[in-house]
């Protein structure tokens, strides 16, 4: 897999964060646990125009129902997983706080949303519904609702690993802080009509949930053998001409930050085909940024955008977009 390197952009408000992704198209059910995803014989994604940076993500398909009948049918679009937990340094609340539209044939189309709350696989969004909690495990009202509970009630989810009692004290005083632990998975469906022997144009258009840093061990020598650099190398591909551009950065005097973008590719393989005709351009934002993902074939199509097209294309891994901005801080 190739990568590509260039200058990248910081994002779109703070999260110094986990990063996240949003899906491809794929065709679900309405089962009895909730959006259950499935493959299809009688549909096929002929193209995919993806776009994707820190600051927007467009994406175009044009469907092709193959059969001699309408098909109807559920289609799902899964939206980043909202992880709990002190480590995952996620600022967005809700995924539903993210723009998102739908355009079928040119033409606005509402969609649903289903969110769970999951913990090892575990549906727990009714238990916590009941209790009077949102399903988030991020936000002022998830947090002030857990305190509210009565201690049983408390005692109860972080028995169950729910929740974990990170209550301190000061000065004799108890200051109760439970962070919870689990994830939040949202996901847009509509009903679709694919019509006999015909494409379906549909687009989607939404500001990504991002994920960061504040700082960045990239251009540092003494991390770059670390395990950082290689669970980095492992998910956005960084190479040497990626470290090297870090180190240049800092000799510049330049504070490097970190900005990630995630888009789930692997449900396209859902489809009758592999997808006809992909295309992906990534944008880095700023030619002054260093960008790093997986990918081949890059070519370089502007100052701040990578290109990639392939026929005939079967996705194997999710997309993962590694931005590295360079700030200026006067003394």
């Amino acid at each position: 897999m190739t990568r590509l390197n260039r200058s990248a952009a910081a994002l779109l408000a703070a999260l110094v964060l986990a990063a996240p992704a949003v899906a491809n198209d794929s065709v679900a059910s309405m089962g009895t646990g909730g959006l259950v995803l499935q493959r299809t014989d009688g549909i096929e994604m002929r193209s995919e125009d993806l776009y994707v940076s820190a600051r927007e993500i467009r994406v175009r398909y044009r469907f092709f129902n193959r059969t001699a009948r309408d098909i109807a049918t559920l289609v799902a679009f899964p939206m980043p997983d909202l992880q709990g937990g002190i480590e995952s340094d996620v600022a967005l609340e809700d995924p539903l706080q993210m723009p998102f539209t739908t355009m079928v044939n040119g033409r606005r189309v509402a969609t649903n949303v289903e969110q769970k709350a999951l913990l090892n696989g575990v549906d727990h969004t009714g238990l916590l519904r009941g209790l009077g909690v949102p399903p988030s495990p991020r936000g002022d009202a998830t947090m002030q609702a857990l305190a509210a509970l009565p201690q049983p009630q408390i005692d109860m989810l972080i028995e169950m690993g729910l929740v974990e009692d990170r209550s301190w004290s000061d000065g004799g005083v108890r200051n109760l802080e439970l962070a919870p632990l689990w994830t939040l998975k949202t996901t847009h469906y509509w009903t679709q009509v694919f019509p006999a022997g015909r494409e379906l144009d549909v687009r989607h258009r939404y500001t990504p949930a991002v994920g960061g840093s504040a700082g960045s061990l990239f251009g540092d020598p003494a991390m770059e053998s670390g395990e950082y650099a290689s669970e980095a190398a492992a998910r956005y591909c960084t190479d040497d001409a990626f470290r090297a551009g870090a180190r240049r950065m800092r000799s510049r005097g330049l504070y490097l930050s970190e900005t990630w973008v995630d888009y789930i590719l692997t449900t396209g393989a859902n489809w009758a085909e592999p997808i006809g005709d992909f295309r992906l351009v990534v944008d880095k934002g700023s030619s002054r940024n260093l960008v790093s993902f997986c990918g081949e074939g890059v070519r370089k199509i502007s100052p701040t955008r990578f290109e990639i097209r392939r026929q005939n294309y079967t996705p194997n891994r999710d997309l993962s977009v590694l931005i590295l901005t360079g700030t200026r801080i006067d003394d």
